[in-house]
């Protein structure tokens, strides 16, 4: 059977570069192609070198041109790892999502304040008011979403877009999800580097069908590190969150992570601060307050820093217990709970607006070292 080179660049053309978000051959990883009778030889290069990434790209190649040029042709694939070169155009807002309106991230300057609890019921809160809303669970080494959602069991399917393989979302409570929760053993721990993690957290983000949202919200690991840097590389944020509770330790450490957005290099507006267990409430004495880490420590820090204090939550047991049995507390229906994400949420989306109307696009960051960040 005759063929030409064209119709084995169209069938490459339906196969996603790794972590790229473009075909083959849009992300120029074809280098040659070699026909002669029945046989074809490809050249490729990617970006991962991992011997599994090797045999993924060889094997859908082959599938490739045997379902949709022949069955009878002979391939072979040569493929090599080439480290991508520096970009020098930068990239700004909407480019590499063009279907998602906002994006915010949630941080925290040190674990166990609640920052995913709030992400969580802060999403279902956005759902409820109308919005279109999708969840990135980027805490690599400790993923929690897929347990808060109650989709612990599921597993991303594969869609086609535009002729390419891509992850559909896990969806529940009205909100999109996607996590390293659903790749990963539960009992083993994730041992990756930084350039491992920052790679699983691309392919979260480009070969997933998010679809259109009205906000991305990405639950990011506490402290500051690699996986910030590369989620501030890889999207054009409109603003941050951060969480803490009212104690010392934890706002020291809360200051650093708002200072981490506010670095020239990186630049992202951070929106404010929300105050997690604030106070203490008992059943039986209502009316009492006690503030077991400190009074108004998040609503002190934000002033100190010139940002805004988007609200507390306080000390309740339901929270806690919403999200190990994946039923946060946002959703339930007039309790004190909700009004307060409710209020908290508004307050997020007020700030965003502010942003957006008063500051231009955030730009992706380049970095250009494993210590630092450039200009934009």
């Amino acid at each position: 059977m005759k063929f030409k080179k064209e119709d084995i660049y169209k069938a490459l053309e339906t196969i996603t570069a790794p972590g790229e978000g473009k075909s083959l051959v849009e992300n120029e990883n074809v280098k040659n192609i070699v026909t002669f009778g029945d046989e074809v030889i490809v050249d490729v290069t990617i970006s991962n070198p991992t011997l599994q990434a090797k045999k993924k790209i060889e094997t859908e190649i082959k599938k490739a041109i045997n379902s949709q040029v022949s069955e009878t042709i002979q391939v072979k694939v040569n493929v090599k790892t080439e480290a991508k070169p520096k970009e020098e155009v930068n990239q700004i807002r909407g480019k590499e999502i063009p279907n998602i309106k906002n994006i915010i991230a949630i941080a925290s300057g040190k674990g166990g304040v609640g920052k995913s609890t709030v992400t969580a019921n802060v999403a279902i809160t956005l759902a409820k008011m109308g919005f279109s809303v999708g969840v990135l669970d980027a805490d690599v080494y400790g993923p929690s979403q897929h347990i808060m959602f109650d989709v612990e069991r599921e597993r991303p399917l594969s869609v086609k877009v535009e002729g390419r393989s891509k992850m559909k979302p896990v969806e529940n409570y009205g909100v999109k999800l996607l996590s390293l929760g659903f790749f990963t053993n539960p009992s083993q721990a994730v041992i990756w580097r930084g350039p491992m993690a920052s790679k699983a957290l691309n392919q979260l983000i480009f070969d997933a069908d998010w679809g259109e949202l009205d906000f991305l919200l990405i639950d990011l690991p506490p402290g500051t590190g690699d996986v910030h840097l590369s989620i501030v590389q890889a999207l054009p944020i409109n603003g941050a969150v951060v969480v803490s509770t009212p104690q010392n330790i934890a706002l020291a450490d809360a200051k650093k992570g708002v200072a981490m957005f506010q670095q020239e290099a990186i630049n992202v507006p951070v929106l404010g601060i929300i105050e997690n267990m604030a106070y203490f409430t008992p059943a039986e004495l209502p009316d009492n307050k006690y503030y077991i880490f400190g009074q108004d420590g998040a609503k002190n820090l934000a002033e100190d820093i010139n940002t805004t204090f988007l609200g507390e939550i306080p000390i309740v047991q339901s929270i806690r217990e919403g999200g190990d049995v994946g039923h946060p507390v946002a959703l339930q229906t007039d309790t004190p709970l909700e009004n307060s994400f409710n209020e908290i949420t508004k307050e997020v989306v007020s700030q965003l607006i502010k942003r957006n109307a008063n500051l231009p696009p955030t730009e992706v960051v380049r970095i250009t070292t494993m210590s630092g960040c450039s200009t934009k």
